[in-house]
């Protein structure tokens, strides 16, 4: 059975790139998080996003103490999975390659990066994908 793929607007995957980096959180933890990103949001717009998130099934939350802790029920690379699948499939009708072509021609990487798109490579040439 295939994934169902969920679409997290920009401001949803704010709250969600938060939770991923901060963990289980208030609603008062995010929104400090989105605060010091330079977001100017209200508490009431965290918690309906949280609340959004939580009933498209990406997000859970418990009740501690006197206030309710939200986490991710999902990954940042499924959701990265997922977006880059949707882009491929619609710029490019499922063909990777262009994109990947054009990511290395027109954007900068660390020596880092770089050396581990080289090692990508020399697997892909030897045969073995990792």
């Amino acid at each position: 059975m295939a994934k169902k793929t969920v679409e997290l607007g920009e401001a949803e995957l704010a709250v969600m790139r938060a939770l991923w980096e901060g963990g289980p959180q208030t609603v008062r933890d995010v929104l400090n998080r989105l605060h010091e990103r330079g977001k100017t949001v209200a508490y009431t717009t965290v918690l309906t996003f949280l609340t959004r998130l939580e009933q498209k099934g990406v997000v859970a939350s418990d009740k501690r103490d006197t206030a309710y802790v939200y986490r991710a029920r999902i990954s940042r690379q499924s959701v990265t999975t997922s977006r880059i699948k949707a882009l491929v499939d619609q710029l490019y009708d499922g063909a990777a390659a262009p994109v990947l072509l054009h990511l290395i021609e027109n954007e900068r990487f660390t020596p880092d990066e770089i050396a581990q798109l080289r090692k990508l490579i020399d697997d892909l040439d030897a045969g073995s994908p990792e």
